[in-house]
């Protein structure tokens, strides 16, 4: 690598800090309760000599469970179990890792936990051990992500994908990205500073632009492949609304799978939220149920109402359900329902209509009346699909909707995102549209360059090429205390 490309490749981060293991941190690595098996990670420069002191035994080999007793100051025995030892840098922090592997009891692990701090260890804070393995080059920012999104999955599809986040997939292709804009920006670089030699003059030979609109396409594909990790990560918050006795609370429990919500006759049962999160599909949907839409001069019901309002507007997809056998008056249509009911109409990509008791559609008028009112949502953009709640018909076709609504169609490959990653994807697709209209449109050469920066800068802030200490505190700050 020359220097110009030196010059041009985004370095680690400065506000990196120098972490080397100067302070010995521990915790408990297994979640607290009754168990086989409870463990204590330790990690730092005096975590060897911890282990040894705790364990009355003067060595061990690295990567081979030994078979200890853990002693208090006065040689009383605390536990008894295994110890792995993990000598840096080779190791998931770099630095020399302690495993204590006891009993899986409260009183037990916070003894031993209690013991190690004796010995100098300072607790861990949330994320550390993870932030010390990032700090010391054993992973990039998007696996350090990756492991706790593996930890949350809530799918065996976003699990998967964790894990191949985790194995280094992702940034792969960003660091492929990376190398691009790192090449793109060479060639501009070197026409700027030498404009008078003809084997760089990009202006003119189309060169640079035919490279620039392949990444451009790359980063398009990326930025899709994103988008469908993030739905795996996070999936949807749907709300179901409509009228009292609609069948919102039949609708929540079919697609549960379970009895979660009461359901009578009597108008106005759901007096409050409910939610319960289901995976449909491989998609996780973060399920709403609401209170009836309606004038009431019940106090009660009057707050679940609000309450409803207030989650029909923070809603990825709303779920209109109206019962096809009363909620129509004459004359009137489900889009004309739903303005009445929120107020104006919601956007076409949030608003999906279910029409509930189409097993009721008895005479030839009625169900004519539904198949023109189904007609003419759809001359708008809108979607309705009949379903029944009693019996089930309809709700595989609901499903199918709600994953094409929000795009929904991971590959057998996808990769776990976070809104992060999109937002800096969509950033560097912008500050190359930018350099593609500076160069085909207007050459100019240092306006390229800049733009073709700035997009090498936010593709860089995805594996922490480029991070700031506040967004790395609070990436690691969501981590478990132990990871």
């Amino acid at each position: 690598m020359d220097s110009l490309e030196r010059a041009l490749t985004v370095p680690h981060s400065s506000e990196k800090s120098d972490s080397s293991g100067a302070t010995t941190i521990a915790a408990i690595a297994t979640p607290l309760g009754r168990g086989g098996v409870g463990v204590i990670r330790l990690s730092g420069v005096r975590a060897y000599e911890m282990a040894c002191t705790l364990t009355g035994k003067s060595a061990f080999t690295p990567r081979m469970a030994s078979f200890c007793r853990f002693y208090q100051a006065d040689g009383t025995v605390i536990d008894e179990g295994l110890v792995l030892y993990f000598k840096g840098p080779h190791s998931f922090t770099g630095e020399d890792v302690i495993e204590l592997q006891g009993h899986g009891g409260m009183i037990l692990q916070n003894q031993l936990l209690a013991r190690v701090f004796e010995l100098g260890a300072k607790q861990a804070s949330a994320g550390e051990f993870s932030y010390r393995a990032f700090d010391n080059d054993k992973l990039d920012l998007v696996q350090a992500e990756a492991i706790a999104d593996a930890i949350d999955a809530t799918s065996a599809a976003a699990a998967s994908s964790a894990i191949r986040s985790l194995s280094g997939e992702f940034s792969q292709k960003i660091n492929q990205l990376l190398e691009q804009l790192i090449h793109l920006r060479l060639h501009v670089e070197a026409a700027i500073d030498f404009p008078d030699e003809e084997d760089v003059d990009f202006l003119s030979d189309g060169v640079i632009q035919n490279n620039l609109e392949q990444t451009q396409a790359k980063i398009q594909q990326v930025l899709a492949t994103a988008k469908q990790g993030q739905l795996l990560r996070d999936g949807i918050h749907v709300v179901l609304a409509g009228r009292p006795n609609a069948g919102k609370s039949s609708l929540l429990n079919r697609l549960a799978g379970q009895e979660r919500a009461i359901v009578t006759d009597v108008a106005g049962t759901t007096r409050d939220t409910l939610q319960e999160t289901v995976v449909l599909n491989g998609l996780t949907l973060h399920l709403t149920d609401t209170a009836g839409l309606r004038e009431t001069e019940d106090t009660v019901e009057r707050i679940g109402i609000e309450r409803a309002r207030t989650a029909i507007t923070q809603a990825d997809m709303l779920l209109m359900v109206y019962d096809v056998t009363r909620d129509l008056e004459e004359e009137s249509t489900p889009l004309q329902l739903a303005e009445q009911l929120f107020g104006a109409l919601p956007e076409a990509k949030r608003l999906l209509i279910i029409a509930n008791k189409s097993d009721l559609l008895s005479d030839s008028y009625t169900e004519k009346t539904a198949i023109a009112s189904k007609k003419q949502i759809e001359s708008r953009g809108y979607e309705q699909v009949n379903v029944s709640c009693e019996t089930g018909a309809g709700i595989d076709t609901l499903i199918e909707a709600l994953c094409t609504k929000v795009g929904f169609h991971p590959p057998e490959n996808s990769l776990i995102a976070r809104t992060r990653h999109i937002d800096a994807l969509r950033r560097t697709a912008d500050y190359l549209a930018e350099a593609h209209e500076q160069l085909t449109v207007f050459m100019a050469g240092e306006l390229v360059a800049e733009s073709l920066r700035q997009a090498q800068q936010s593709l860089g802030e995805i594996t922490g090429e480029f991070s700031a200490d506040d967004l790395l505190g609070k990436i690691f700050g969501s981590f478990c205390i132990g990871k």
